[in-house]
């Protein structure tokens, strides 16, 4: 064993110290603000400083917590490890071979119990902390992992969680807990991400806000069944981890095989703002990250539906060159047998009925408009009335004695069987290869129940999410410049396992402006705006029945990858003339939202949500002030606008938008500015005038000196 020490790892603000100096696994002695500089002295002393958590097991000697904890160490808590051989070798023992570093990745191997534990540490140059262990069966016997998770430490000062949960058509609303003793613990058997996903858990001080307080968070970058959790024992000590949740079975080793866990990625922040910003930064950093500006779609599916007439599409796309949109995506209905959602999916052949010529003259007119062509596709999911069905019963993902209960009229498709995978990547391949598609939505619009292997009895969620993995990847790699769209009943499938082959998500089949409001503001989180899908829906909402303005809806959508959602060839005149020039004010403002930082106002009452994007080097930035609801106060008063350089002198004026304008304050009336520096809007703030309820000021802060 080589260069084993303890190895202090720093970047953009962070600290990770690790103690790999064994013979036990690598434990985290400091994982947060940065320490600077630490010699090895300096490193000793910050171990016997920090010292090895006691237990309060009785022991005779306090053993640290290791990034997979581990009960032979006296950890009572979860473990890292759960497996077995045959019932022998339930509690392995490991002791570390090597650690060797390459800059700011640490890989560890350690063995035990016939088995090789490779773990990968890294801090990315946004200061995220990611992990992965790689698990090998190098005995005799057959080996089952019934779990793998990974964990990092969180202090005692941080008593507070906050994680998200929802449901279709309202994802992502957050939820606050105390950190007391005991584990809290967010399981997902779903087979995706699921609509009622945490994305994130965090952990941290009292009262922590966008803006204030030390937080920790993690995300399990894993699109099938998962866990997330947070535990702290009676010692006072608490971690955060996550892995994979495995169904029985899936983690049983033969000899020689490996299980490697999904990535567990880590963020530390001075309040959610900075959490966010880590994982921002890297994911634009990755080198697929989109680079071109993002195009404005217009999305078929709330104009037409199932309603598909060529010349209705034809009229639709029409009005979209008109507006200024730069995509047509083709939703739902176009293939066999597809007239509404009962039948059809699977059967992946343009339907000749409503086709005779296939799409190419609906293609062709798009673009001979100047937009780019898109296709909503659903590889994974089968219509029991389907060809593929009746030919292929066995393909259905089931335990195998019975039939799942059916959803929106659907089974999964079970991609792990080598010829549904071929089937599909075939179909897909070739509809790709004869049409000029830019662009898939790809959708999985249920959840897996009995997730199983019909031909071998077996359960089959780990190689289903495997396999749509390689199946993305093979399409990408035999169509260089495909897009796709991450859609999964809206926002039910948001992760960054996915997100390493798709270019974007759709936030939730929501376009409902006043839930799209906190879907969105927590999506972000996770993800930069030009990763989530944001469209402007018809003026009344198809999925909750409200009425909103055009100025609302688009200002919400304003903050995303802007897309249209609305029968617009049947709007009028004027609507479509307002339409026009919220798109044209994206493609004036895209550049700065879909680069900058996203800032979030903390304020009381949740009647009113400020946030905005700020030009990485502060130059300028865009605010949307947004009343929620009916304000218990006459007016709104003072709203603080964050994230500006405090030193700066900005001018803050009202953006002159399409369409009927609000109210204005003194300041703003009749085009007026004001000029405050950033210390003083961030501390001080600017006055906003009433608004009506479900309605939006747009904000434009420049700096002038």
């Amino acid at each position: 064993m080589a260069n084993i020490e303890i190895l202090q790892l720093r970047a953009a603000g962070v600290s990770l110290v690790l103690d790999c100096s064994g013979p036990a696994l690598p434990s985290v002695l400091h994982w947060g603000a940065d320490l600077g500089e630490l010699t090895g002295n300096a490193l000793l002393e910050l171990r016997r400083g920090a010292g090895a958590v006691q237990t309060g097991s009785g022991l005779n000697e306090d053993l640290p917590v290791a990034i997979v904890p581990e009960y032979s160490a006296g950890w009572f808590g979860l473990p890292g490890l759960n497996g077995h051989r045959d019932g022998q070798d339930f509690s392995a023992h490991f002791r570390l071979t090597n650690v060797a570093r390459s800059g700011n990745t640490v890989q560890v191997d350690a063995a035990a119990a016939g088995l090789e534990l490779k773990l990968t540490i890294e801090l990315t140059d946004s200061g995220l902390v990611k992990t992965k262990a790689d698990l090998t069966n190098t005995g005799t016997t057959p080996y089952t992992v019934d779990g793998l998770f990974l964990a990092l430490p969180v202090p005692t000062e941080a008593t507070e969680l906050l994680d998200l949960t929802g449901r279709h058509i309202g994802e992502r609303h957050p939820q606050r807990h105390a950190f007391t003793q005991g584990a809290h613990i967010r399981d997902n058997r779903r087979g995706r991400t699921g609509a009622d996903a945490t994305l994130l858990l965090l952990a941290g001080t009292e009262s922590f806000g966008f803006r204030t307080g030390e937080v920790w968070g993690v995300h399990t970058a894993w699109s099938g069944n998962h866990r997330s959790y947070a535990e702290r024992g009676m010692t006072g000590y608490g971690v955060i981890g996550g892995g994979e949740l495995l169904l029985p079975g899936e983690g049983r080793l033969r000899s020689g095989a490996t299980y490697s866990t999904p990535w567990i990625y880590g963020s530390y922040g001075v309040g959610l703002d900075q959490v966010s910003h880590r994982f921002h930064d890297y994911l634009r950093a990755r080198p697929q990250h989109p680079r071109t500006e993002r195009p404005v779609v217009l999305n078929t599916w709330e104009a037409v539906y199932f309603d598909l007439d060529l010349a209705k599409l034809k009229s639709l796309a029409d009005a979209a060159a008109e507006v200024g949109a730069e995509r047509f995506v083709l939703d739902d209905g176009w293939f066999r047998g597809r007239r509404d959602d009962r039948a059809g999916l699977g059967d992946w052949y343009v339907d000749e009925g409503i086709w005779p010529n296939g799409l190419h003259p609906l293609v062709d007119h798009v673009k001979g408009l100047g937009l780019q062509f898109g296709l909503w596709v659903e590889p994974e999911m089968v219509n029991p009335d389907s060809d593929l069905a009746r030919k292929h019963p066995d393909w259905i993902l089931a335990a195998g004695d019975r039939t799942p209960p059916t959803a929106r009229n659907q089974q999964g498709l079970n991609l792990g069987i080598p010829e549904a995978y071929d089937y599909i990547l075939e179909r897909l391949d070739s509809i790709l290869g004869e049409y000029d598609i830019a662009y898939l939505k790809w959708d999985h619009n249920r959840d897996f129940v009995d997730g199983g292997n019909q031909l071998t009895g077996t359960a089959g969620i780990h190689e289903q999410t495997a396999a749509v993995y390689r199946l993305i990847d093979e399409l990408k790699r035999r169509h260089p410049g495909l897009e796709i769209e991450s859609c999964s009943s809206g926002g039910a499938r948001v992760d960054l396992g996915i997100l390493e082959r798709t270019d974007r998500v759709w936030g939730s089949d929501s376009n409902d402006a006043l839930e799209r409001q906190t879907i969105q503001r927590y999506t972000q989180l996770l993800l930069p705006p030009e990763l989530i899908g944001c469209h402007v829906g018809p003026p009344r909402a198809h999925t909750t029945g409200r009425t909103q303005t055009l100025s609302f809806r688009a200002i919400t959508a304003l903050f995303g990858h802007f897309g249209i959602e609305w029968d617009i060839a049947s709007a009028s005149a004027g609507e479509r003339a307002e339409l026009a020039g919220w798109v044209a004010l994206h493609k004036e403002l895209r550049a700065l939202l879909h680069t900058g930082r996203v800032v979030r106002a903390d304020r009381g009452p949740d009647d009113v949500l400020v946030h905005g994007v700020v030009a990485q080097d502060g130059s300028r930035a865009v605010f949307g002030v947004v009343q929620t609801k009916q304000s218990v106060t006459s007016a709104v008063g003072r709203v603080r606008l964050p994230g500006l350089d405090p030193r700066t002198t900005y001018r803050i004026s009202k953006v002159t938008t399409p369409g009927p304008e609000s109210r204005a304050a003194a300041w703003s009336a009749d085009g007026g500015s004001v000029e405050l520096n950033g210390a003083a809007l961030a501390s001080v703030g600017v006055l906003m005038p009433a608004q009506w309820p479900e309605s939006a000021i747009l904000l434009d802060v420049t700096a002038i000196g």
